[in-house]
């Protein structure tokens, strides 16, 4: 690295722009342009899935991911499915379905979809967006829920807090299921009506893919990197 010419290092998030400062590149420029979205196909749409699977008068939880693995906390949700009311449940999409036979009862597996329409439907559907990531760098599913106007609640990792403010969800400081269940149930006191029309905003003014586009082109006509 140390022989490359002109040499800026570009992370999606700021934790982890602050990593490489600490690290033997630190002596190189390094500058943070956020993930971006699709902001025409991310947005509050009314869908049928909440006919579809009969969810009519439940408070949705919904969980994304394209891998649930150890780290994307998919044990978490297993465990707030004891804590569950009756009128509470949770969707968890990007399951195989190995994992989706083992599921519990108030918990709905779908598996992985390339239909954005029909994630999208998802993501309005859902009355809170959790993601109990414990390793991560800027989750583009955080920015998905937002532009959908669905609060997210995430765990205190790597970037993933930095989408959410106060007015957008909840950031988990104790990594535990009682302590995500407690801001789960903060999120269905407030209502999602009022966190909805923020989520819109913050996700239009940070997170459009073309804005950040253009902050990369930016980028390499000031280092004269463009033909």
């Amino acid at each position: 690295f140390t022989g490359v010419r002109n040499l800026t290092f570009v992370t999606p998030s700021q934790w982890l722009a602050n990593l490489v400062q600490k690290s033997f590149l630190q002596e190189h420029p390094t500058i943070v342009i956020n993930n971006g979205i699709d902001l025409n196909a991310f947005r509050p749409i009314k869908g049928n899935f909440i006919e579809k699977y009969d969810l009519n008068d439940k408070f949705i939880i919904l969980g994304v991911a394209s891998v649930w693995d150890r780290r994307k906390g998919l044990k978490y949700f297993i465990e707030l499915a004891e804590k569950l009311d009756h009128d509470e449940t949770i969707v968890l999409v990007g399951l195989t379905e190995e994992q989706i036979k083992q599921l519990p009862d108030n918990i709905i597996g779908v598996t992985r979809t390339n239909n954005v329409e029909e994630l999208v439907s998802i993501y309005s559907s859902a009355d809170v967006f959790v993601n109990p990531t414990l390793e991560d760098n800027f989750p583009t599913t955080n920015l998905e829920a937002l532009a959908c106007g669905t609060p997210v609640v995430t765990f205190d990792t790597g970037g993933s807090i930095e989408s959410v403010d106060q007015d957008t969800g909840l950031i988990v400081k104790n990594k535990t299921s009682k302590e995500l269940y407690k801001s789960i149930c903060h999120i269905k006191d407030q209502k999602k009506a009022s966190y909805e029309k923020h989520c819109i905003k913050r996700a239009r003014k940070y997170y459009s893919k073309v804005d950040k586009f253009n902050e990369y082109i930016s980028l390499y006509r000031k280092l004269d990197l463009c033909e």
